[in-house]
């Protein structure tokens, strides 16, 4: 019977820090990040992307994507990269990066496109 319990303590603590984002880890320190601009340390500290960034100010920003996949070159041969985060299997947003930096978000995570 304690055995039991231990388990689904260990697995009601697992599914609160993956499924409900109950810890928010640090994915810089200030060292990293005091180089940018100061908007987009702003953006960085309140986890918060915009285009024009590129992909390390996106890591420090919202960590490592879901999955990443090399697109074909666009039509002036410039490199492109689609990053994507999922959460809960739902909601997913993509990230559309030409030559390193963010061009495109799509998304249907609410909030994740400011109006």
């Amino acid at each position: 019977m304690r055995k039991g319990m231990s388990a689904l303590c260990v697995l009601t603590s697992a599914l609160c820090f993956s499924v409900l984002g109950c810890v928010d880890a640090v994915r810089y320190s200030p060292d990293e990040i005091k180089g940018f601009p100061p908007a987009i340390q702003e953006n960085i500290k309140r986890g918060e992307i915009a285009p024009g960034m590129t992909q390390q100010q996106i890591r420090y920003s919202w960590g490592s994507p879901s999955e990443i996949n090399v697109l074909k070159p666009s039509d002036d041969g410039k490199y492109r990269e689609e990053w994507i985060y999922t959460k809960m299997g739902l909601l997913k947003t993509q990230l559309i990066f030409i030559d390193g930096k963010l061009m495109h978000i799509i998304s249907n995570e609410p909030g994740v496109i400011k109006k």
